[in-house]
């Protein structure tokens, strides 16, 4: 039987050195250890001595080989050795090998089985590649061992060196930070193996940015390493990290970055003012609430540690003046808070104090986070309007007072030193000026009209006043002034309601109570008394009651009113005000009788409730009055059809190429003088002659042949007069019971009157002769044969 080995390729650690007793070469950092098992199996007696035994059948199995990365040698890399116990050492084993990389990467010797790398090998690449082994008889082809797997393995080096993929990096920590503070960590990779040996041991340490930052070697945290430092003295750092692999032994491989720190700001400096003492100077003539000036702390903190409030801690200056802080500036912006008088008080001291709004706590040990500064302000000399005793003034007058009334004065003088002299004058631009005047050197006010209390009672004026040294400088004061009531308009009864007497009233009965107004104004109240007039006789109907609280009751004296009999009375009522003098006045009231029903307390005419009084109600209305309007919808569309029906047109309903209308109506002709007289319309004086009537068929002619022409007198014509006959003629249209009994237009024409030829119209002289010669009308031609003939011998068409 064949004998099998076995070629165990095991890892050495470190640099590994060849195992002794083995005939296999070395070959760089890593070798093939074939390892021969025995054939036979060992078994251990107690006597200490071994027992053989013999197994029938061997194998080969095959585990892994090493291969060292990044081989830069001229010759192959000799990676490892096939053999099988078949083969004699004569040629007739032949080895092939397959696989990842077999024939390319990987090449065997096929007679000795020596497997070498021809090409240099990455492990970050790849870290190992999977191959099979078989042994074959050269002259055979047969298999003298089965296809075995094994694993060729890259073993690493140190030939990547750190990096940080992340950087560089900005990183941020509070001023002042206590030692050990942490910053930011950095984490560097390396592409080597970190199971094998110390290729990617990493050990940070810091190149750059001491003494003030240090870093952890193993975790790469970098802290600050130094106490109390201050932004305002520095604020950005430049700090460079190194992470060195092989666990920082020389000869490793390493890599940086730049962290950039910035330190941020806490609120550890105070506001100071650049100076203890400043000086102002603001005008008497400034505005209140306007800004006068402004003070600056200066505080070397950022953002809200950096927020100043100001505050005056003097109370004279904080009554005439504020300070706030500008949020954009952080300025302490001063205003004024009343007006200044540079002959009250020249000059004021202001200690302001400015204070730090977020105050950290943990930096109290250095003091108190504020300071203060004096401000003196010097209130500047300014020429000033007139200033007016009162800011307004209230005066009265009382009213129909004569003009030239006086109602009051108003005062003003000079604020400034020199006290000059003031005149008054009137705004002219404001309504109600015309009446009133004020006297320019007193301010007094008089009256240039009579005031009436019940057209305006209240007027409101403004006075101005001017130094008479400096006119353009001007102040103003509103006045108003009230006119006071007398008693100057007589009561009146309040008549907007209307007096309803029912039919039905009982003597003694109140008919209506009755007010008074007045236009006047009573400080107590109005009151009035009510009385019938003296000079006028008993009322027998009615009679007024005064009811003492200013209203009168009016009272029927009998019963029974009947409107039928007389429906409007009117009684008159004396009424007098409460004034002094006092004054009175008349009205008449006007009452009206209606037969009333009682609605609550309302009267109501039974005229005007009609409705009401039958008991309907509004949708019983709505309903009758709905079905009539059907109602007559239904007649006027059943006569509408029945005018619309009227015979067809048509003669014939077959024969529809031609459409006949046929209409059997005849006119009257000549002879047809009803319809219209055409003699009546051109002569008046003949109509006149010939009037008929229309009813009756009028008679025929009693001659035969033409009209004879009758030439009328111009006197005859003078004498008619148009007007007059179409008047005549409209009077008998009007009476004539014989026309049609509808609208007819009648026309009239009139030629004139005063032609000393008068009117050849043969229409103007009917039924009479005319001795004028138609004989040269036959010599006109045939165009005028007809005519010929109508105006032919009279006598000859007798004979005819």
């Amino acid at each position: 039987s064949n004998s099998v080995f076995l070629f165990p390729l095991l890892p050495l650690p470190g640099n590994p050195e060849c195992l002794p007793g083995l005939t296999s070469r070395c070959s760089g950092a890593s070798h093939h250890v074939p390892t021969k098992v025995p054939s036979k199996n060992q078994t251990k007696l107690a006597n200490g001595e071994t027992e053989v035994h013999h197994r029938p059948k061997r194998g080969w199995i095959w585990n892994q080989f090493f291969v060292l990365e990044e081989h830069m040698g001229p010759d192959a890399q000799y990676v490892g050795k096939l053999h099988s116990n078949s083969d004699k050492g004569d040629g007739s084993v032949r080895y092939i090998l397959s696989g990842e990389g077999a024939g390319t990467i990987f090449i065997i010797d096929e007679v000795t089985g020596d497997i070498h790398a021809t090409k240099s090998l990455d492990r970050e690449r790849k870290t190992h590649y999977v191959l099979h082994a078989q042994a074959l008889d050269r002259n055979t082809e047969e298999a003298l061992e089965p296809k075995s797997e094994f694993i060729i393995k890259v073993q690493d080096i140190n030939d990547n060196a750190p990096k940080f993929p992340d950087g560089p990096f900005v990183a941020s920590v509070p001023e002042m930070s206590e030692v050990g503070t942490s910053v930011l960590q950095v984490t560097a990779t390396d592409a080597d193996d970190p199971t094998y040996g110390n290729s990617a041991r990493i050990v940070y340490s810091i190149l750059q940015g001491q003494p003030y930052f240090s870093v952890d070697p193993k975790t790469g945290i970098i802290r600050t390493a130094l106490a109390n430092m201050d932004r305002e003295a520095r604020e950005h750092y430049t700090v460079v990290i190194q992470a060195k692999d092989m666990a920082g032994q020389v000869g490793g491989l390493s890599g940086s970055t730049t962290i950039n720190i910035t330190l941020t700001d806490v609120n550890d400096n105070p506001p100071k003012f650049p100076q203890k003492n400043y000086q102002l100077y603001v005008p008497e003539s400034a505005q209140v609430g306007k800004p006068v000036g402004k003070i600056k702390a200066n505080d070397e903190d950022l953002g809200v540690n950096a927020d100043i409030r100001y505050s005056i801690i003097i109370s004279e200056g904080a009554n005439m003046f504020s300070i706030s802080a500008d949020r954009d500036t952080r300025e302490g912006i001063i205003s004024l808070k009343k007006p200044l008088n540079f002959e009250r008080k020249k000059t004021y001291t202001l200690n302001i104090e400015g204070v730090n709004t977020h105050v950290d706590p943990r930096f109290s040990y250095l003091g108190s986070f504020k300071d203060t500064a004096t401000l003196k302000i010097t209130v500047g000399d300014v020429d000033e309007a007139p200033v007016f005793s009162m800011d307004y003034y209230i005066m009265d007058v009382y009213e129909n007072s004569p003009s030239g009334t006086e109602v009051g004065a108003v005062t003003a003088r000079d604020p400034d030193s020199r006290n000059s002299h003031v005149r008054y004058f009137l705004d002219r631009k404001e309504e109600g000026i015309n009446y009133f005047r004020v006297d320019e050197y007193s301010g007094v006010i008089y009256t240039t009209l009579p005031l009436d209390r019940e057209d305006m009672p209240w007027h409101n004026i403004t006075v101005m006043a001017s130094e008479v040294d400096n006119p353009s400088l001007l102040s103003h004061v509103p006045v108003t002034v009230q006119v006071l009531d007398v008693n100057d308009n007589p009561p009146e009864i309040a008549t907007d309601e209307e007096v309803i007497v029912c039919e039905s009233s009982r003597p003694g009965q109140v008919i209506q109570t009755v007010t008074a107004v007045d236009k006047d104004d009573f400080a107590n109240g109005q009151r009035f008394s009510f009385a019938s007039p003296s000079q006028l006789p008993v009322n027998p109907n009615f009679t007024l009651k005064d009811n003492e609280d200013s209203t009168a009751s009016i009272i029927a004296r009998r019963r029974r009113f009947n409107h039928l009999t007389q429906e409007l009375y009117e009684l008159p009522i004396v009424v007098w005000d409460g004034g002094e003098p006092s004054l009175s006045g008349t009205s008449t009231l006007t009452l009206r009788v209606c037969p009333c029903q009682r609605h609550g307390r309302i009267r109501m005419c039974q005229g005007e409730a009609f409705l009401s009084s039958a008991g309907l109600s509004t949708g019983a209305l709505i309903a009758i009055l709905l079905c009539i309007v059907i109602l007559l919808a239904i007649v006027v569309l059943f006569i509408t059809l029945r005018r619309s029906k009227k015979e067809p047109l048509i003669i014939s309903e077959e024969d529809i190429r031609e459409n006949v209308v046929t209409y059997d109506d005849e006119g009257g002709g000549e002879e047809d003088t009803e319809a219209f007289d055409i003699i009546a319309l051109r002569n008046p004086a003949a109509a006149e002659e010939l009037k008929f009537r229309r009813d009756i068929r009028p008679e025929g002619r009693k001659h035969c042949g033409p009209p004879r022409i009758h030439r009328s007198p111009s006197v005859e014509l003078d004498e008619v007069d148009v007007h007059q006959f179409i008047k005549q003629k409209l009077v008998e249209a009007d009476m004539d019971t014989s026309v049609p009994p509808y609208d007819s237009l009648q026309t009239y024409a009139y030629e004139g009157q005063g032609s000393p030829t008068g009117s050849i119209s043969p229409l103007d002289s009917p039924g009479t002769h005319s001795e004028q010669d138609f004989n040269y009308l036959d010599n006109w031609g045939p165009q005028f044969q007809k005519l010929a003939e109508l105006y032919g011998d009279p006598e000859s068409d007798v004979t005819t």
